[in-house]
Formats: structure tokens, C-alpha cells, sequence
């Protein structure tokens, strides 16, 4: 039996928000489904004031029940709202001044990854964790196979954490099966017609039922 193998966490993705109010409620909501390790908070366009306010607004709550905020925005932006750490596009030179702005003191991230040669290249720059398979500025998707193959290639031979991300429920288990670290349950998640309870719900029970597969053998 192989014991001590790391089990794979929840990222959930919002949506562009605007009204920190009209989201938390549905973060609790989801918090109280299962495990969720982050979120990634998306936010709707406005000046670097009204950014800042809105993850003001939001860092307590979910801090409070020790879920780390990530905020997609500038470094500035996370540091002067409380968040946790920040979600950049990638680009040498935007991790670099970020990491310059942060030091040690928050997380960095990245996403918007083409191809293979990108994703090394953040991790030698120094990155906390990579992400695979998010939305495109068009808000198109990659296809889901060529996400499986990235995240299952990177959590086979890098240390640093990857996150793949989840277009829709049903792809949950099969992502979860690339090893990766986390696993972010997208925007859908958010949707009304959605239970976000037992979305999470179900996404942990097959993080527990693989993990328990993955200890046995």
C-alpha cells in the first residue's frame, strides 16, 4: 500500500464580479459542500480603486474559512486588498515585477499557457503554480484532451504545483486522474440553475474515491 501521496484539492473560478455582496453568499455555499483549497476571483472592469474595494470585500469572508483568495488583477491590486496571492497572464517580465512587488508574501499564478516551452519557462521563473486548460480571452475553451495531456505531463515531472481547469461537471474525474494538484471548478459552477453545494459535493467525492484508489495500490 502506498501511503502519504498528496490529494488532489478544489480551485473554484468566478465569474467577472462586480458585486462582492451577490457572490459571497454562494462562496459559503460552497465551502460547506467540501474541501475547496482556493479561489480564483475574476473581476469585472473598473478603476484600480474600485478593484481594490471589491477584494476588500471579499478577503475576510473567505479567509475566514481557510480558503486562500487569489485575485486575477494586478500584484498592486492583491496586495492592497488582502488577498492571498494573484492570477497573471503569463509573461517573464509581468512575474518578474510582480514577484519584485510581493517579495515571498503572496502567491503568484499563471495561466494563458500556448505551449509546453511557456509553461517551463514560468516555472523557472519562479512561479507558485501553473494553470491548463482556462478560458481564452474570446472566453472559447481549450479542447479537453490537450488539456489532460498538459496537466498529466506537468504533474508527472515538475514540482511546481499545476491546476487544471474543469469546463463542466462532467469532466471533473478525468482531471482529477492527471495528477494534478488541484482541480478549478469554472464559472458554470456559479451558474443559478446550479446547486454550487453539491457541485462541490460531488467534485470532493471523487477526489477522495481516486485518492483512495491511488493509496491501495
Amino acid at each position: 500500500m502506498t501511503t502519504n501521496l498528496p490529494r488532489t484539492r478544489l480551485m473554484l473560478v468566478t465569474p467577472p464580479i462586480l458585486d462582492p455582496g451577490a457572490i459571497t453568499f454562494r462562496l459559503m455555499q460552497a465551502f460547506a459542500g467540501g474541501d475547496v483549497a482556493a479561489v480564483l476571483l475574476r473581476l469585472a472592469p473598473g478603476d484600480e480603486r474600485s478593484l481594490t474595494e471589491r477584494v476588500k470585500a471579499l478577503a475576510p469572508p473567505v479567509q475566514a474559512q481557510n480558503v486562500a483568495l487569489v485575485v486575477e488583477a494586478s500584484a498592486q491590486v492583491a496586495s492592497r486588498g488582502g488577498a492571498d496571492g494573484v492570477h497573471l497572464i503569463q509573461g517573464a517580465d509581468v512575474i518578474a515585477e510582480a514577484r519584485s512587488s510581493l517579495k515571498q508574501e503572496r502567491i503568484i499564478g499563471v495561466g494563458g499557457l500556448r505551449s509546453r516551452h511557456d509553461a517551463m519557462d514560468m516555472g523557472e521563473a519562479g512561479v507558485d503554480y501553473v494553470m491548463f486548460g482556462e478560458p481564452r480571452p474570446d472566453g472559447s475553451l481549450p479542447p479537453l484532451p490537450a488539456v489532460i495531456e498538459r496537466a498529466s505531463w506537468w504533474a508527472e515531472i515538475f514540482e511546481t504545483p499545476c491546476i487544471a481547469y474543469c469546463p463542466d461537471a462532467d469532466s471533473v474525474p478525468t482531471l482529477i486522474e492527471t495528477g494534478a494538484e488541484f482541480v478549478a471548478l469554472g464559472e458554470w459552477v456559479f451558474a443559478e440553475e446550479v446547486d454550487i453545494r453539491a457541485a462541490v459535493a460531488e467534485a470532493d467525492a471523487a477526489i477522495t474515491a481516486q485518492h483512495a484508489r491511488r493509496t491501495a495500490r
